[in-house]
């Protein structure tokens, strides 16, 4: 089923996760045998992703590698899936990396964006189906771990909050977007980060829609929540995410 593109954020350090996981980049970090990423494209794919651009930086050459490895053992380019890299030189943050790859890549269309590192069982049918400028959002105990996002009656998103320890239960960035490339048209070249200049901004406007998600949720930048995917994993998925 032909779709937008998805560009993949793949490019950073993993610090939090290095006490676990020492020598690899986040999105290879091993569950079960194979590679945390691996779990991603497949999920993925059952969604009906087809177009795929891994944006990358850190230890870009081990994520390449594995993705050659996938392509050819899956046979993806015969099941008309693209997988396209596209390196920074330097870390550009979250919204640089974007605006970086819809400049290599000459995007027109609108595309949705996700993180290498947040596992999310649904959510692509919705974002497509919510079209551009939007946002991801699910429901956790702990929002002020994350900063929740508070939504407006509209289902726009109101305001961002900080992360905060008494924040209690909320909605939070699922990390999935859904995006169009005019909004990178004026990039100077700098790194950015979205959430913390493009986000606000559309914020400011009114022109954020918020999607939510009722999907199981998880970031495996901490080592906590690292071995919490592998338990769910290895049980074969039967204890609860």
């Amino acid at each position: 089923m032909p779709g937008e593109t998805l560009l993949v954020l793949a490019g950073g350090f993993g610090t939090r996760l290095r006490v676990a996981v020492a020598d690899l980049p986040k999105p290879l970090a091993p569950v079960d045998g194979r590679p945390f990423l691996q779990y991603q494209i497949e999920n993925w794919l059952a969604q009906g992703v087809h177009d795929f651009v891994f944006l990358l930086h850190h230890q870009a050459g081990l994520i390449q590698d594995f993705l050659a490895r996938l392509s050819a053992e899956q046979g993806l380019a015969q099941r008309g899936v693209q997988v396209a890299t596209v390196v920074e030189a330097q870390p550009l943050g979250t919204g640089g990396a974007i605006a970086f790859a819809v400049a290599q890549r000459q995007l027109r269309h609108a595309f949705l964006v996700t993180n290498a590192d947040t596992w999310l069982g649904t959510g692509v049918a919705e974002m497509r189906a919510a079209g551009p400028d939007s946002i991801g959002v699910v429901r956790v105990e702990d929002a002020g771990r994350y900063g929740a996002v508070h939504l407006s009656p509209a289902g726009n998103v109101e305001s961002f909050e900080e992360k905060r320890p008494d924040t209690g239960g909320g909605w939070i960035n699922a990390g999935l977007y859904h995006l169009q490339p005019g909004l990178f048209g004026g990039w100077d070249g700098r790194p950015f980060s979205i959430e913390q200049r493009l986000f606000p901004q559309l914020v400011g406007q009114g022109a954020l829609k918020a999607v939510p998600l009722d999907t199981p949720f998880i970031d495996i930048g901490v080592p906590a929540e690292y071995f919490r995917f592998c338990r769910w994993i290895e049980s074969r998925k039967a204890v609860p995410l």
